[in-house]
């Protein structure tokens, strides 16, 4: 049965605290679909503020690389710099940048303003922009760009003209802000008061950049408990439930009357566990994902692009082929759009949909996919279908998603998720014997540890190693089974 995307969600948000980490997950109708996790020895830097210092300019690249006292140099894109800000120093340009411009708007050695836009990846470090933004709980205050913005969820045009007299009126000349969805139905007051909060943390943070010698970090974005307590715990959830006494003192703390009546604390064991959450987490680890129906998802993700592939399986319908298909990637366009959010995959996502005939059919699944991605708070844009068939999405990538988190690198494949099979194995063995042979004929005897998979294979093909290389035949070679050995792992030693 596919829940209609109309109805109302019910939401939960549950907090997992333990020596190791903080978890959050955002639950609709019981099923998870945002998961956040900080790492006490591995803080999150996107939000951060920094006074660095340009290390080298790259004119052919059209970015720069910033120092910010990181294990790696930050990347500045030069589309993300503001000629004109008053975050760099020295003259400014106005106008918008080309590459030939980029070397007189920044040097080697200046020191810059920058915040993290995109957490470091693998061999790459940190995105930084000059164009800073100071999240509120009922705005975003930027201010290096003179703009007013409402948030797209705030459909009803009076009050959206209302939040944009309240804002304009108190806004500081040439500074910008963006009314986010908690803004809707708020008081004048309260309004006013969260942007001059905001406002007045800018100030702090511009004499920090004076007084701070570069690089160093000048404004430090909020824990994860704050950040879910200012963008996540909306007046949409139910109910925020916390394991440790604490963090449920804290959040108790800086949260308002109506979040202090939502807020329980959990004293029992297990919090995920039971609600079903460790096994979410485990299902979003992996490749194949079932569907209620007896369907399937298959999630490939490179460093490219992430390619989802949808299966019948075991779905055979009750009506028509037809319908069977689109009902099959109906319900999985609605289990998509949870994935994408719950393993926070970003980038560019190619869908391939069972083939369906009928535009009809297919304007139906774009539709719902696109409905159910509504409810992400992630940019996303659903581009539409190719002529191969395939829909194409973009989703804003801002750090590791929850493999990333979670996993690392098999140390035995690179994460390449493929090993040597048996037989190449054993032909390197075989190598490594004639070559020994040939370095020492006086050696006669020499004993061969493997996985069982590789001996049981030298074993099996014997006399035929035996006909192609007769020497072998002289040799005394004792063969030794390890169930503890790697399969590409083998040892050869003489006797």
């Amino acid at each position: 049965m596919i829940r209609k995307q109309n109805s109302i969600t019910e939401k939960r948000i549950l907090v997992d605290v333990n020596p190791y980490r903080t978890r959050v997950v955002l639950l609709e109708d019981g099923a998870p679909v945002e998961f956040y996790m900080e790492r006490r020895d591995n803080e999150r830097l996107v939000g951060n503020i920094y006074k660095g210092r340009v290390q080298n300019v790259l004119p052919g690249m059209f970015a720069a690389f910033v120092n910010i006292n990181a294990e790696k140099n930050a990347f500045l894109y030069a589309g993300d710099i503001k000629p004109a800000s008053s975050l760099l120093e020295g003259e400014q340009i106005e106008g918008k940048l080309t590459p030939s411009m980029i070397c007189d708007i920044v040097k080697p050695g200046q020191d810059i303003m920058v915040e993290v836009v995109k957490e470091p990846i693998g061999t790459k470090g940190a995105r930084v922009s000059t164009q800073v933004s100071l999240p509120g709980r009922m705005l975003v205050f930027m201010p290096t760009v003179d703009f007013i913005g409402i948030s797209k969820r705030i459909t009803n045009d009076t009050e959206r003209k209302r939040l944009k007299k309240i804002v304009s009126e108190v806004l500081p000349m040439g500074s910008g802000v963006i009314v986010r969805t908690a803004a809707e139905g708020q008081d004048d007051d309260s309004i006013r008061q969260d942007l001059q909060a905001l406002v007045d943390e800018w100030h702090v943070i511009r004499k920090r950049f004076k007084e701070g010698r570069s690089p160093c970090l000048i404004h430090k974005e909020d824990s994860l408990i704050f950040r879910i307590m200012r963008d996540t715990f909306s007046s949409s959830v139910s109910k925020l439930i916390v394991n440790d006494r604490a963090q449920y003192d804290l959040i108790r703390s800086i949260a308002d009357e109506s979040q202090r009546e939502r807020t329980e604390y959990y004293d029992g064991p297990d919090l995920f566990e039971r609600n079903g959450i460790e096994q979410a987490i485990d299902a979003a680890l992996s490749r194949r994902v079932w569907l209620k129906s007896g369907a399937y998802i298959v999630i490939d993700q490179t460093e490219a692009l992430t390619s989802i592939d949808v299966n019948t399986g075991k779905y055979v319908g009750n009506v028509s082929l037809d319908r069977t298909i689109v009902e099959t990637n109906k319900e999985a366009a609605l289990e998509i759009a949870r994935q994408l959010r719950l393993r926070d995959i970003g980038g560019i996502i190619i869908i391939d949909f069972i083939d369906m005939i009928d535009d009809h059919d297919k304007r139906d699944v774009i539709a719902t996919l696109s409905e159910a991605l509504k409810n992400d708070r992630t940019k996303t844009v659903v581009l539409g279908m190719t002529q191969l068939g395939l829909v194409e999405v973009t989703r804003k990538k801002l750090g590791a998603n929850i493999s990333g988190a979670l996993q690392m690198s098999c140390p035995y494949c690179g994460g390449t998720g493929k090993v040597l099979s048996p037989e190449t194995v054993a032909m390197r063995i075989r190598r490594d014997i004639s070559k020994r042979m040939k370095d020492d004929p006086e050696e006669t005897s020499y004993s061969i540890t493997a996985n069982p998979a590789v001996i049981r294979l030298i074993n099996e093909h014997s006399e035929e190693e035996y006909m192609m290389l007769p020497e072998l035949g002289r040799m005394n070679i004792t063969l030794k089974s390890d169930p503890s050995m790697h399969m590409e792992e083998y040892k050869v030693k003489n006797i």
